[in-house]
């Protein structure tokens, strides 16, 4: 009964230990569980994710515009006393700025400025010719005064030219080649281009004696215009020295030859010698100054008519190269900074001082000096009288 009662025991301990162990079997087995805390400091040094390129929007191209040039026009520059006078001298001293210092503003900025030079430039002792009633010869040093006027072209085809013969000449033009100042003498055919390179035609016909016909001088304009085409100009100007002095009259030989050139391509006609000024004249697209009077003029220290102008002419190239005049703008002066105390009798005192100055826009001497310039003048022509020379 024993061995029964242990035997029984093993079976109940084998079954209640199989009970345990096959109990267990398919159950699943838990992992520990974690918990990861991540602190600010280690987010902050977490990398930032990339940022796009800018793309970069390119600008637009500016429009292309036309280009507009201003070329400036004045009268005689005769920088002397006649026959070695000294007013000019002592009234100019070393101060070259002095005869343009009213008017400087309007030069210093533009392409061109243009002028008719009745002097001549030298240091030796030259004389005269025998059928000289004025001569102007000043020191080459005088030079210094274009420079500081800004004037980059001047005229020398006129009446003064060989005041002092080929010596004189030579001095002349040996000066202003020295100073870089571009000039035409007669008959000369050239292109001259501005620092804004615009190439500017120059035709300067010989001072008209009267030897040849209006229609010789027209015919050497177109011939002369045509050349210049040929040459590239852009910008076409013929230069004259024509008319009598003093006489406010514009001539069939005046304007014969100017319609000429102007019908033939030339863009503007610059005339002087009657110390006066004369109608300017739009035709056929063009502009005509038949004359421009005096400027800083040496020759007389009361002239009989004071008044004198400025113009600047505004040139259009447009996008296709076409090169036009837009149109221009007069600026009435006064060959003095010391206005005549009596217009009426300009000659009661030796009033010139030399130093071109502008008038008060809308005044009495402004109006008339207009008048001139449009064609309106009705005063009388001057009387010119050299008897006491002779």
């Amino acid at each position: 009964m024993k061995r029964t009662t242990n035997i029984l025991s093993i079976i109940l301990v084998i079954a209640a230990l199989a009970i345990l162990v096959f109990g267990r079997v398919g159950k699943p087995v838990l992992q520990p569980t974690v918990t990861v805390y991540v602190t600010k400091e280690i987010e902050a040094q977490a990398p930032a994710p990339a940022e796009a390129e800018p793309v970069e929007t390119p600008e637009p191209e500016p429009e292309p515009e036309p280009e507009y040039f201003t070329l400036s026009f004045i009268g005689d520059c005769t920088l002397t006393s006649f026959n070695g006078g000294t007013d000019y001298r002592n009234k100019l001293g070393d101060d070259y700025s002095y005869p343009f210092k009213n008017t400087i503003q309007y030069f210093k900025n533009d392409d061109l400025t243009f002028a008719n030079l009745e002097c001549s430039f030298s240091d030796r002792a030259l004389y005269a010719g025998a059928d000289r009633t004025f001569s102007f010869r000043c020191p080459t040093a005088y030079v210094n005064i274009l420079l500081e006027g800004s004037v980059e072209f001047v005229n020398t085809a006129n009446n003064h030219f060989d005041d002092f013969g080929q010596n004189g000449i030579d001095d002349t033009l040996a000066t202003l080649r020295e100073a870089g100042i571009a000039y035409g003498e007669k008959n000369s055919i050239q292109i001259f281009e501005t620092e804004s390179g615009l190439k500017v035609g120059i035709y300067c016909e010989p001072y008209d004696t009267g030897a040849k016909t209006p229609d010789q001088i027209s015919k050497s304009a177109v011939e002369a215009v045509n050349k210049l085409k040929e040459m590239g100009a852009e910008y076409i100007i013929c230069a004259y020295h024509w008319g009598n002095e003093g006489k406010y009259s514009v001539f069939d030989r005046m304007s014969q030859p100017a319609h000429a050139a102007i019908d033939a391509g030339a863009n503007l006609v610059y005339g002087s010698h009657p110390h006066v000024l004369l109608p300017i004249e739009e035709y056929n697209g063009g502009i005509i100054m038949y004359s421009l009077g005096n400027w800083s003029f040496g020759g007389n220290t009361h002239p009989s008519d004071p008044d004198t102008a400025l113009v600047q002419v505004t040139v259009k190239r447009d996008l296709d190269g076409t090169v036009t005049t837009e149109g221009y703008n007069a600026v009435p002066c006064c060959v003095s900074s010391t206005f005549p105390p009596n217009f009426n009798n300009v000659k009661a005192t030796d009033y010139n001082d030399y130093v071109p100055t502008p008038y008060e826009e809308g005044s009495e001497h402004w109006n008339r000096t207009m008048s001139k310039l449009d064609g309106t003048f009705t005063g009388a022509d001057l009387y010119i009288d050299y008897s006491a020379f002779h």
